[in-house]
């Protein structure tokens, strides 16, 4: 119903589990590398459990579509089988060929056997995927044990993923299952969302789903995290409940009210403070009450002085020997509030924004802008330009000074080049002078789409494959040893072998990027900045 109103191209927060909406938290890198290693493993099980709703089955859709051309995998998402329908689920999934009207365990494991040889002898490798697997009975769970003994005298033939809530963990500790505990090669539990990915979650939805503007202010999203609980599927019921009451009532964005009537809605019940917040909140009162009264007591401290001291004596004791209590409120002065809101400066035509950002950016570099395209021009320098929609945590990985378009208050667009990052401000080049703005600011007014430029190898144009030999793959293995503290040794001969893609899943890992093994655009830009010093940065070291 508000997909038009807001802008959206899809819906930005539906349950099902979409890959392309899989806000990569560190606890979700790690539960993917987890999956991944089970793809790519030698047998045995890898267990991954968490909470309902903590995007379980999401981590598995996004590994579903990283599995190696070389690997067979069977998915089973409904465990609730008798052991003759789960081993004919895993022949179905597996196109393995039985006797019609076949019902025995024997026969079917015969023929999962025979078809795990068959496809080990020609380099292939088998998974079973399992969700819901608190749902397995301990019958089933035997079962599987015993497909695992399947091996040839080098290697186990089947690999066993088991997805499921923390139940599936107690049933693993029980003393019957003590033989199946003991092979598992890998396990991770996947918990809730902190309180900062809550907002870069909401965050990432948006922008996939197409939003131009930030719809849940950072006001709400404390309030959203303790709703939640940190839970992302709880939080898409809210989210977008909270955006249908939005539109209903026409506002343009979601504030605390709506929040919590969209709370009330979905868990049934009012959302009423929990005693944390009842606790902060007393807190707050009392220092406002005491800060009141310090000040009463100030003022009428000021105005005994006054009418005491002589006038000229007053101001010849003032300017000679500043009493202890004024050299206080002399250190105590606040430091100016960055700007809460980003204002094109008016001496300088709005038209002009783009223009001169792409002159800042380049500046930034070093060069001078020529005016027309500033791809073209920063390909003579030897540079190449990433225009894209992202968010706050792709700008910092990245680096990079970048041209941001922004929106001012009353809807017109223009640009401006964003050349410092901190924790909780800015610095942005407006027309040509640098100031300093409040992130929310930023936030409230980005749409999300920015464009920088990196230095980009000579050698590498488009992306590196594994397989590929050259100058590319000569300095990948640079890049790499640079990363991981080691002296690059020049390797003109060196190929894209498994160990480097291996290697290059690691630095993808590591920079929040999926972990395909392909040195592609955003990978290569990564890799670029390892050792480029003279590159220009946004977040900035201790003394600069």
């Amino acid at each position: 119903m508000y997909l038009s109103y807001f802008g959206f191209a899809e819906a930005p927060f539906s349950i099902a589990p979409d890959p392309r909406y899989l806000y990569m938290t560190r606890s979700h890198q790690e539960a993917l590398a987890h999956l991944l290693y089970g793809v790519n493993g030698d047998g045995g099980f890898v267990l991954l459990t968490g909470e309902v709703g903590a995007g379980k089955t999401t981590v598995c859709r996004c590994l579903l579509e990283q599995v190696p051309a070389t690997c067979d995998v069977a998915y089973v998402f409904n465990p609730k089988l008798t052991v003759e329908e789960l081993l004919q689920t895993v022949c179905a999934e597996l196109g393995i060929a039985c006797p019609p009207g076949t019902t025995s365990i024997k026969v079917f494991v015969d023929c999962i056997n025979a078809h795990l040889l068959d496809a080990n002898s020609r380099g292939r490798h088998t998974v079973l995927i399992i969700d819901e697997a608190q749902n397995l009975s301990a019958e089933v769970l035997e079962q599987m044990r015993l497909l695992t003994n399947l091996e040839t005298n080098q290697r186990k033939l089947l690999q066993i993923i088991l997805l499921g809530q923390p139940e599936l963990l107690a049933m693993l500790e029980r003393p019957s299952m003590r033989q199946l505990a003991q092979r598992i090669v890998a396990r991770y539990h996947l918990g809730p969302l902190s309180r900062p990915d809550v907002a870069a979650y909401v965050r990432h939805r948006l922008q996939v789903a197409g939003a131009e503007r930030q719809l849940f202010p950072d006001s709400v999203m404390g309030r959203l995290y303790r709703l939640s609980k940190g839970v992302p599927r709880v939080i898409n019921v809210l989210c977008d409940r909270a955006l249908l009451g939005a539109y209903v009532q026409g506002k343009e964005r979601v504030d605390r009210a709506t929040l919590d009537t969209a709370a009330s809605e979905v868990f049934g019940r009012k959302a009423s403070p929990t005693p944390r917040m009842r606790q902060a909140l007393i807190a707050v009162l009392v220092l406002v009450a005491g800060g009141a009264m310090a000040v009463a007591v100030y003022q009428q401290d000021l105005r005994e002085i006054s009418k005491s001291a002589p006038a000229a004596g007053a101001k010849s004791a003032a300017t000679s020997a500043p009493s202890n209590s004024s050299k206080n409120l002399q250190q105590d002065k606040p430091v100016p509030s960055l700007a809460q809101a980003i204002e094109w400066p008016e001496r300088e035509p709005r038209a002009r924004s783009r223009a001169l950002a792409q002159a800042a950016l380049l500046k930034a570099w070093g060069a001078n802008y020529e005016g027309g395209d500033l791809c073209r021009q920063a390909e003579t320098l030897g540079l190449r330009c990433r225009s894209a929609r992202g968010g706050m945590d792709e700008l910092r990985e990245m680096n990079r000074p970048a041209i941001l378009a922004l929106r001012a208050a009353d809807g017109q667009e223009f640009f401006a080049t964003l050349l410092q990052l901190d924790a909780r401000s800015a610095t942005l080049d407006l027309g040509g002078e640098a100031r300093p703005v409040a992130l929310a600011a930023l936030a409230a007014q980005w749409s999300g789409h920015f464009t920088a430029l990196w230095r980009a190898p000579p050698e590498a144009r488009e992306s590196i494959k594994p397989g590929q030999t050259g100058p590319a793959v000569a300095w990948l293995a640079g890049q790499l040893a640079v990363w991981q503290g080691r002296q690059a040794v020049p390797a003109t001969g060196t190929g894209f072998d498994d160990a480097m893609e291996k290697q290059v899943r690691q630095f993808q890992f590591s920079k929040g990027l999926i972990p395909d093994g392909i040195v592609g655009p955003q990978t290569l830009m990564r890799l670029s900045g390892v050792n480029d010093s003279s590159a220009p940065r946004l977040l900035r070291g201790p003394g600069e």
